[in-house]
């Protein structure tokens, strides 16, 4: 974890909107507040990761943090899954490779467990595992950190996630966009799109493109609560956890292109 630096690689545009958020960190605003994160209770953390020095770090810079508690650390996907069964935490820190069960599969089974209410899964990677960051998402994952984020960045990530929110580290951003160039014609979620009306789909193309809440009801003429409102929606005729996977179904579908502009859908 370094102590400071400027982060690698640009967010583009046609991604994601850079907030006040520390290098290293990019937010995506609008998904709904966790129910777990308040002012009066500690955001409760528990930390995956195969190596020792990793989750100690982590563990003991946290731990320092005012308002955030570290329940428990896990070496391996399994250990993680029985770690989220016991102790509840709302932010998992998970590493991709593992050993046993990589942090894939954990944040699938971890999605399966039972109760309406499960914690906001922040994947920690590295630019040569960028290849299972759509999987990552699919799986339910709220954002990635690089493992060479600033201390300073951690902590934020961990806040952001907390409140609701996802992230995504600028280079992981940009192979976001190069991967999704790359493809072939998109298919998946086409049908699903039947169900939202003219103005979701229109909305859903404007949060894929980058814009927050305040830009797409200034751009639309709205309040930024119709929007918000909106947004609920969208999520939930598509079935989606949170708005980062907005912006991978509008991508899969064609709905957004690799170069910003719509598709067909």
């Amino acid at each position: 974890m370094r102590a400071a630096s400027s982060p690698r690689g640009v967010i583009p545009n046609s991604l994601s909107r850079v907030t006040q958020s520390p290098p290293g960190v990019s937010s995506i605003e609008g998904m709904p507040p966790s129910e777990s994160a308040n002012a009066s209770a500690p955001v409760r953390v528990a930390i995956v990761d195969d190596q020792a020095m990793v989750r100690q770090g982590f563990g003991a810079l946290l731990d320092a943090q005012p308002a955030i508690a570290v329940v428990g650390s896990a070496s391996d996907g399994d250990e993680a899954v029985d770690l989220v069964r016991r102790s509840r935490p709302d932010v998992v820190l998970m590493d991709i490779r593992m050993p046993r069960m990589n942090g894939l599969e954990a944040t699938r089974a971890i999605h399966r467990l039972p109760g309406a209410s499960h914690p906001r899964v922040i994947m920690l990677t590295t630019f040569d595992a960028d290849e299972y960051v759509f999987e990552a998402l699919r799986a339910g994952a709220s954002g990635f950190l690089l493992k060479d984020a600033t201390a300073e960045a951690l902590v934020e990530a961990v806040r952001i996630v907390a409140s609701g929110e996802a992230l995504l580290a600028p280079s992981v951003t940009r192979r976001l966009i190069e991967d999704y160039a790359a493809r072939p014609a998109p298919t998946a979620h086409r049908s699903a799109l039947g169900a939202l009306t003219e103005r979701e789909l229109g909305i859903m193309r404007l949060v894929a493109t980058g814009g927050s809440n305040a830009e797409i009801a200034a751009g639309l003429f709205l309040a930024e609560q119709t929007v918000k409102t909106h947004v609920s929606r969208i999520l939930t005729k598509l079935g989606l956890r949170d708005r980062a996977q907005i912006v991978v179904a509008a991508y899969e579908s064609g709905l957004v292109s690799a170069g910003g502009s719509r598709g067909n859908g």
